[in-house]
């Protein structure tokens, strides 16, 4: 067993024009305060990170972690959670999902995919130049408008979906089997991989890829009222990443899952601070401890209540507290008889 590493934190909800929150050096600094020893880096700011050149130059790559090591801070994994989305947009999301892609791609769905193809395929390399094995996306989504099947849907509406995802992230795919990087797609409602079934469903249509993995976050989870133990027991072996989010799901009688469109501070599926919330994190911590996962516990700060900078700082102590150091003992080999083949065969009767 190996002992998850950590606390990091998901830089997303942080990265601002001010200071400490406008480049990697001052974030770095900051996260560093606070007692995180990695950061999760999205790749569309380039006072954080220049993708293309981190794909392209080893040199600027050291460079990189060398500054943030300054601060005692690993990059723990890049995100392109934006970019990955545009990869696959239904056209009634054409317009919101515009706002995601530079000017001179908006209003040209075609031109808008190629970009995010090329830009995850970057992250790839830039992984890998960085010595990073493991990097986080969201798959897109075709289906996501006909989730609830009303109308009916067409027989073989949800295949087609399906297998133009997987026409669009093979060869996404195969660029990370070469770069020696696992492609982590986050399980997160809006995108067609939300919950298992269809994680499922894209490994059959992509040929159960090596580098098709996940990051499991059981906020998601909950507000779908899907079991997040059991996953971690169905699909632990493809468990790559790991977001450390709380949430709480508190239905009444005028509004469940589904939300009622209200804001998030109304609706019975909220994003908590860790710690206000529901999830079982000493349980989940012990099943990724007992089987063996081998990446990062990384804070993604979402809360509709508490400010971000407090939940940073109260998710950082969370994070170690919760983090097993896990034993190279048995507890009971005090009591070990010792290794004896001839005594074995007389206890067995042999």
């Amino acid at each position: 067993m190996q002992t998850l590493k950590g606390p990091a934190i998901f830089l997303a909800q942080f990265m601002a024009d001010e200071e400490p929150f406008d480049s990697i050096d001052h974030i770095a600094r900051w996260a560093a305060d606070l007692g995180f020893v990695g950061i999760q880096v999205p790749i569309g700011n380039p006072a954080f990170i220049d993708v293309a050149k981190a794909a392209q130059s080893k040199d600027y790559c050291d460079e990189l972690k060398g500054r943030v090591a300054e601060h005692g801070i690993e990059i723990s994994e890049l995100s392109t959670h934006i970019e990955g989305q545009l990869v696959a947009v239904h056209p009634a999301y054409d317009e919101l999902f515009d706002g995601f892609a530079p000017e001179a791609m908006r209003g040209n769905p075609a031109a808008r995919t190629e970009w995010a193809i090329e830009q995850v395929k970057l992250a790839a390399k830039a992984s890998r130049n960085l010595g990073l094995d493991s990097h986080v996306t969201f798959s897109g989504a075709f289906l996501w408008p006909m989730m609830y099947p009303w109308p009916q849907r067409p027989a073989g509406l949800v295949e087609a979906g399906f297998e133009e995802l997987a026409k669009r992230w093979r060869p996404i795919l195969d660029v990370h089997d070469e770069c020696g990087v696992d492609l982590c797609y986050e399980i997160h409602p809006g995108e067609d991989l939300h919950d298992g079934v269809t994680f499922e469903r894209f490994l059959d249509a992509v040929s159960d890829h090596p580098r098709a993995n996940i990051l499991y976050d059981p906020s998601h989870f909950v507000l779908q009222q899907l079991d997040y133990l059991e996953f971690i027991d169905i699909y632990h072996e493809r468990i790559k990443m790991f977001h450390v989010k709380d949430a709480e799901f508190n239905p009444n009688g005028r509004s469940g899952v589904y939300g009622g469109y209200q804001d998030w501070i109304d609706r019975p599926g909220r994003f908590r601070s860790l710690g206000d919330g529901e999830i079982d994190f000493v349980s989940i911590f012990s099943k990724l401890a007992g089987y063996d996962y081998r990446g990062w516990a990384v804070l993604e700060w979402e809360c509709c209540l508490k400010h971000q900078e407090d939940g940073a700082r109260e998710g950082a102590e969370f994070i170690r507290e919760h983090i097993i150091r896990v034993t190279d003992k048995a507890f009971d080999d005090f009591a070990a008889s010792g290794v004896d083949q001839s005594m074995n065969k007389r206890l067995l009767g042999l």
